[in-house]
């Protein structure tokens, strides 16, 4: 007896499991993948640093917000809290910028290296170092190591929160 649907492949349709090995994301579209997050946190952490987010620009905007969840706020009150809300932020920026470092160094590989997490403290500690040499540039801004030495502390934090994170991932039990 004849095939009835002769034009048909008779090669059976491979399960995605199978196809797995063959299946992979161009190289272009990785490496973009794992480096565009960072590439734009440090635009944001070079845009900060313009006369845009000066101390006194910023303050303008920090004021009604402190004075409204602090009603008794003095000047000098004030003054210390913006203050601190200026340096958090320095510390959160690279907090976070070594943290998408991390993850581009890293690129979806497995796991927890040394290597990679120092990579990313240095690129990190060396661009705050570049950043202040920036805003020396910058009319209505100060450069100061004290402010990279805070910034390389965020950066170090996030190494360290990492580091434990994939410790703790690593000492868990496997639950399925």
């Amino acid at each position: 007896m004849a095939d009835p649907q002769p034009w048909r492949n008779p090669r059976r349709v491979p399960q995605l499991s199978e196809m797995e090995g063959r299946l992979q994301t161009p190289r272009a579209v990785r490496w973009l993948i794992a480096w565009l997050p960072v590439l734009c946190w440090a635009a944001l952490i070079f845009s900060l640093s313009t006369d845009a987010f000066s101390a006194e620009n910023t303050g303008r905007f920090i004021r009604p917000i402190a004075f409204w969840l602090i009603p008794h706020l003095t000047e000098a009150g004030f003054v210390t809290v913006h203050f601190f809300v200026r340096k958090t932020a320095h510390f959160t920026e690279y907090f976070v910028f070594c943290l998408l470092l991390y993850r581009g160094i890293r690129s979806g590989r497995p796991g927890w290296r040394w290597t990679w997490a120092l990579t990313a403290f240095f690129i990190a500690a060396g661009y705050s170092a570049l950043d202040e040499i920036h805003q020396a540039f910058v009319a209505s801004r100060t450069a100061s190591p004290y402010d990279s030495m805070l910034d390389s502390t965020g950066a170090f934090f996030a190494m360290m929160v990492l580091w434990a994170w994939f410790q703790r991932k690593r000492s868990s039990p496997k639950t399925r």
